[in-house]
């Protein structure tokens, strides 16, 4: 093979065997897959700020939850059953009260303009206080230890017809001054100077208050939060139609009726006696119709 041929093949191995290693070793290294560990994967963290907080913050006490007692819109009555963490808060406050028995909290329940108070109270705001109250009693509190108040607020946290916790816990101590001022004896004596009479149909009771007896409620329950040791009488009446014993039962029944109305609407079942005087004390004739009607009643006063 002649010089020149050997020169061309020389050539064409070198061009295939550059070719090839090209390929094998070079191609690849122009090629980037990105690392794994390099990706970045986009995480939306839903925020929730669909609460109000149940928060009991004095001295010797801070609980905090996102949960909350509730009420529905117009109502005065916590939703039952409420949340564990609110339960456990419950016997976190119960402790510390046992261990500090002068600690006073009050309890400001709140309700909107737009709300519709049905109930004896003032405002819907204090009703609701007073419904928080009785729940912490009846779950071991002490009643004794706690005051309420109530406010009208433009809005609150809602979610479609439920408010959130629309309430706050305020502690402290007794003031020094005695829990019976001329304020209270002033009231005491509006109390059993025209006091509450419920009237009632033939064997039959009534809870349809006009308003202004349930201002006379709302007083009650007003005096008795503030004045710690008063006690409510209520005396139960009846016409003289059938037997006096018979009619001794009668107005008992009146009188626990009343008691029970009264302990639905803030004032403490413990803190009301009754008593019955039958037909004995008339206030009107008995031989008229108008006359029985005023003799079936209720007088409910302060002890």
């Amino acid at each position: 093979m002649s010089k020149k041929a050997l020169y061309l093949l020389g050539i064409a191995i070198t061009i295939i065997l550059g070719t090839f290693l090209y390929v094998e070793f070079c191609c690849n290294c122009t090629i980037k897959t990105p690392a794994a560990d390099t990706q970045k994967v986009s995480v939306v963290v839903a925020q929730d700020n669909n609460f109000v907080p149940f928060i009991l913050n004095g001295s010797g006490i801070d609980y905090r939850t996102n949960d909350n007692i509730k009420f529905l819109k117009n109502s005065f009555a916590v939703i039952l059953p409420v949340g564990d963490s609110v339960s456990i808060g419950l016997e976190n406050l119960k402790t510390f009260l046992i261990a500090n028995p002068n600690q006073i909290i009050t309890i400001t329940g709140y309700a909107t303009s737009d709300e519709t108070n049905s109930t004896t109270f003032e405002n819907l705001g204090l009703a609701r206080a007073n419904d928080i109250k009785k729940f912490f009693v009846s779950k071991g509190l002490s009643a004794a230890q706690f005051d309420t108040k109530g406010e009208i607020i433009d809005k609150w946290k809602t979610i479609s017809d439920t408010l959130l916790g629309p309430a706050e816990y305020k502690f402290g101590t007794p003031e020094t001054t005695p829990a019976t001022t001329d304020e209270w004896t002033i009231l005491k004596e509006k109390i059993n100077g025209d006091p509450l009479i419920l009237h009632f149909n033939t064997n039959k009771s009534s809870d349809k208050l006009t308003n202004l007896e349930k201002q006379k409620v709302a007083d009650l329950v007003k005096y008795t939060e503030h004045v710690k040791d008063a006690v409510v009488l209520i005396v139960g009446h009846s016409d003289n139609v059938g037997n006096r014993d018979a009619n001794i039962v009668l107005g008992q029944k009146r009188a626990e009726f009343s008691k029970n109305y009264l302990a639905k609407n803030g004032i403490e079942e413990s803190r009301i006696t009754t008593e019955s005087k039958g037909p004995d004390e008339p206030i009107g004739e008995n031989d008229t119709a108008e006359g029985k009607a005023n003799n079936r009643r209720t007088v409910i006063t302060i002890k």
